[in-house]
């Protein structure tokens, strides 16, 4: 699992490092429609996004305002979430030039990921600068559209299968657990036995990354 072209350090489940968020990508059967998320914040504190950070993007959008250039025709309220976490990590987080969030409305985990490679730069990656954009994640987070969780299940299990094929033997198979998929990846998360950082690592991301289907390259 990994939190971005995902490093094993900025995996999803990493992510949990903000202890107020339990992700997994587990948010239920789904066609592709509906408001829940990886199942992320059912059991975390209420928290509002301080109703002064707009989640509205600019009409301009170059980003000089700390607000995402790119506009889709028809925003949903899930882009318009994660409008507001990306400019609350570059105003508040630290990060002024964190990216902007695809059209679809999930972040761009390979562009987080390089960002978060950085000296220095991967502490604050996963919610801004003392968790500062805690409430923004939350919102996007409950936001999220729900998954087919069979046809995350087989994305992620394609993606490990060609990570094996590609050398990385040790990478593990996703599972369904209570009808939920459990993202594969490093065997122990906790203490990582696979080099996330290793040429060969990058490589093997790098070739089976259209495996995973739009938002999964955060979980897996």
């Amino acid at each position: 699992m990994s939190f971005p072209t995902p490093s094993a350090g900025l995996r999803l489940a990493a992510f949990v490092a903000v202890p107020v968020l339990a992700l997994t990508v587990a948010c239920g059967g789904g066609d592709g429609t509906g408001t829940q998320g990886h199942g992320a914040i059912a059991d975390a504190p209420s928290a509002k996004a301080d109703p002064s950070r707009s989640a509205e993007p600019s009409s301009t959008g170059n980003g000089t305002d700390g607000s995402p250039t790119a506009q889709p025709a028809g925003k949903s309220a899930f882009y318009d979430a994660q409008v507001a976490f990306v400019r609350c990590m570059r105003a508040e987080g630290s990060y002024p030039e964190f990216p902007d969030p695809k059209l679809s409305g999930y972040l761009d985990w390979a562009k987080v990921n390089e960002l978060g490679s950085q000296p220095g730069r991967n502490e604050g990656i996963k919610a801004g600068k003392n968790n500062v954009c805690v409430p923004e994640l939350q919102a996007a987070m409950a936001l999220e559209p729900k998954r087919d969780q069979q046809k995350s299940y087989e994305s992620m299990l394609a993606h490990a299968q060609c990570m094996r094929d590609n050398g990385i033997s040790r990478f593990t198979n996703p599972v369904m657990s209570g009808g939920n998929a459990m993202p594969g990846g490093d065997p122990n998360p906790a203490s990582p036995v696979i080099d996330s950082e290793s040429p060969a690592y990058k490589q093997a991301r790098e070739a089976c990354k259209a495996k995973l289907l739009d938002g999964l390259d955060g979980m897996q």
